[in-house]
């Protein structure tokens, strides 16, 4: 399975995908899950995926291979105007390449199945964070849902929902995803260490800081105890239930 998280701040977005990939307990891998389309000065596009591994593989090469080969640009993710059109693309090539191993055609809980999340900006234009769904239909996130989380989501959700806050610099929102993602990897074998990170500051318009958080990482090992000794605390703090009332 998977666990990818995408966040939209004040300060820009912010994107963390974990590496496995698992056909059971005895066929377990590690790949990477986010990618970059970038032209320096001009546009920064992170895409993330979660699903069937040879689906999100066949949608990225294809994206990959139409943005190099001089027959194949039409549409090119590194030439379209607008971050809504590139969502556009990406749910259209995931479409194409689920239908073409369905023969009964699309169905989102199809083998083939897969979801994405593409966020970016494209010259003077506002970052933009989508979900895109196995059906090729997608959603922006906003000021309501200010981000999108695919693959092992309920684990790591709580964490998100009280402590998100859109002013919070990147290093305050690293924490916040880190302890989400540390909270999914304590409950759900399927998704694991190392971490994939890009922190992408509005109008820089380039790759942002990246980086892979292995499983000795010193940061991550202090924010995983820590954490677990902070909710034992807090639980201890909260007061006893009363049979009595």
């Amino acid at each position: 399975m998977t666990y990818c998280v995408a966040m939209q701040l004040e300060r820009g977005l912010l994107f963390m995908s974990d590496t496995r990939t698992n056909s059971g307990v005895d066929n377990i891998s590690t790949f990477r899950k986010m990618f970059h389309f970038d032209v320096e000065g001009e546009r920064s596009i992170t895409l993330m995926t979660a699903g069937n591994l040879a689906t999100t593989q066949a949608v990225v090469s294809l994206l990959q291979e139409r943005s190099k080969s001089a027959d194949e640009r039409s549409p090119d993710i590194l030439d379209l105007p607008t971050m809504f059109q590139v969502a556009g693309l990406i749910g259209q090539t995931l479409r194409e390449v689920i239908s073409q191993h369905d023969d009964n055609g699309q169905k989102a809980s199809s083998t083939f199945s897969a979801t994405m999340l593409v966020g970016g900006q494209i010259g003077n234009g506002e970052p933009r964070l989508y979900l895109i769904y196995p059906e090729g239909n997608f959603i922006e996130a906003s000021a309501d849902t200010p981000y999108f989380q695919i693959g092992e989501t309920k684990y790591g959700r709580p964490i998100l929902v009280r402590a998100y806050d859109p002013k919070m610099s990147f290093e305050e929102a690293m924490k916040l995803i880190l302890v989400s993602f540390d909270s999914t990897i304590k409950a759900n074998l399927s998704v694991a260490l190392p971490l994939d990170y890009h922190v992408y500051t509005t109008d820089s318009l380039g790759r942002g800081r990246t980086g892979r958080i292995e499983p000795d990482d010193p940061y991550y090992q202090e924010i995983s105890s820590g954490w677990g000794v902070a909710l034992r605390e807090a639980f201890s703090g909260l007061p006893d239930f009363s049979f009595e009332s």
